[in-house]
This record gives C-alpha cells, sequence and structure tokens, in this order.
C-alpha cells in the first residue's frame, strides 16, 4: 500500500509580510536620523539666532545714530547716574524738560562710540555704570538743568546726581557741575554788557578781566544785539 504524501500551506507568512513588533508594545521606534537631516535641524535651529544678532546689530547701529543727530547744535552733553530710576520716574522727567533738550538711556560703548573723535570725547570719564543722557540744544543751559534739580529734590533722587558734562570742549565733573548751572542767561549777559558800556571806564576794565568763556559771551551778546537793531532800522 502506497502512502500518499500531502503537503499543507505553512502557517508562517512570507518574508516580505513579517511585522517587527517591539517587544515593549508601549515603547516608540524613531527612523534613524541621517547626516542630512541632521544639518536641516541644526540650521533650523541656527537661524533664529542670526536674526536675533542682525535685529540687534540694527539696534546698536540706530542708538549711535541718534546720539549723532543729537549732538547737532548740541551746547551740553551731560551724563546722569540712572540707576534706582523707575520706568514711571524716567517718564515723569522727559516731560519735565523743555523741548529744546532730549534724554535717552544708551550703553556706554555706544555713546562712546558716537563721540569718539570729536570734542564730545572729554566726556570719557563718565562712561561707567548707568546712564541716562541728557542733550541740551539752547545756549539757556540753567533753563534745562533747573528742571532736573527741581525733579530730582521732589522725588529725593540724591544718588541720581550728574556725574559730568561737556560744554564748548570742556569737561565738567561733578564738583563743577555748578558752574554750568549758574551761567548767566541772555538777558542777564544783555544786561550785563550795558551796564558796562554805560558806566565809567573801570566798569569796563572789570568786565574784561572775568574769564574768557564769559568776556566772549557778552560780546557774542552784543553783536547780536546790534545786528538785530540794524535789521530792524533796515526794514
Amino acid at each position: 500500500m502506497e502512502t500518499a504524501l500531502c503537503s499543507f500551506p505553512s502557517s508562517k507568512p512570507p518574508p516580505s509580510l513579517i511585522q517587527f513588533r517591539p517587544s515593549n508594545p508601549f515603547s516608540l521606534s524613531f527612523p534613524t536620523t541621517t547626516a542630512a537631516t541632521t544639518s536641516t535641524f541644526s540650521l533650523r535651529r541656527r537661524r533664529p539666532l542670526t536674526i536675533k544678532s542682525a535685529i540687534s546689530r540694527n539696534k546698536k547701529e540706530e542708538t549711535v545714530d541718534t546720539v549723532k543727530t543729537q549732538l547737532e547744535n548740541c551746547y551740553l552733553l551731560a551724563a546722569i547716574r540712572y540707576k534706582g530710576f523707575t520706568v514711571k520716574q524716567f517718564q515723569e522727567l522727559r516731560q519735565s524738560l523743555p523741548e529744546n533738550s532730549k534724554l535717552i538711556v544708551a550703553k556706554n560703548t555706544l555713546v562712546y562710540k558716537a563721540i569718539e573723535g570729536t570734542p564730545w570725547e572729554a566726556l570719557k570719564p563718565c562712561m561707567t555704570g548707568m546712564n541716562a543722557w541728557l542733550f541740551v540744544h539752547t545756549e539757556e543751559i540753567p533753563n534745562v538743568l533747573k528742571p532736573y534739580r527741581s525733579f530730582q529734590k521732589e522725588k529725593k533722587l540724591e544718588d541720581n546726581d550728574f556725574s559730568g558734562g561737556v560744554f564748548e570742549g570742556k569737561f565738567y565733573g561733578p564738583d563743577e557741575f555748578k558752574q554750568l548751572e549758574t551761567m548767566p542767561s541772555r538777558a542777564e549777559i544783555y544786561a550785563k554788557l550795558l551796564g558796562s558800556l554805560q558806566s565809567p571806564a573801570i566798569g569796563l576794565v572789570t568786565t574784561l578781566q572775568a574769564p574768557a568763556r564769559d568776556v566772549v559771551m557778552v560780546l557774542k551778546a552784543y553783536v547780536q544785539k546790534l545786528e538785530e537793531e540794524q535789521g530792524g532800522a533796515g526794514q
């Protein structure tokens, strides 16, 4: 009797259909990261940093340009110790100052970059700590400094004093700043000049013996007065 051999299909699926099942059903497997993927990912991470650096550089350049612009027709540039100011106090201070002045906060390095190689470079001793920078665009300097003194006294900001300033290329430290605050006004210069011209010769001699800066200011005011009178007469 011959034995018939019967073959049955295998219960195992073909190799191509075999699926990998992790031993831990809760674990996840990710595809291997290729070099190209890593490079793209790195670029995506670096891009925001590059943009941020460009923005920071643009802000610095804008600050330097702002300082240079404020130096045009500027008679006095003074540094005020900024540490301790609140945002509200700083806003109130700005509002209390005359329109012919400008108060900004800027890093010492950026301000020095703007004034380097100019007569304003004499302000270098103030390049320490945190400063607010006051630009005075009028010859009536005391009229700008007095509102700050009043504000300083009202808010009890004794530590936020002037750390220095430059006027006509000369540096005035904290101990000398009083000279700038007591400079004669235009009206006072006129009165002094007219009084000297109308008084005996000794009065004129006394005026001429004053510091050179005061004499120049007096003569300048007198010349301007004559020009105005001549201009009015010609009309």
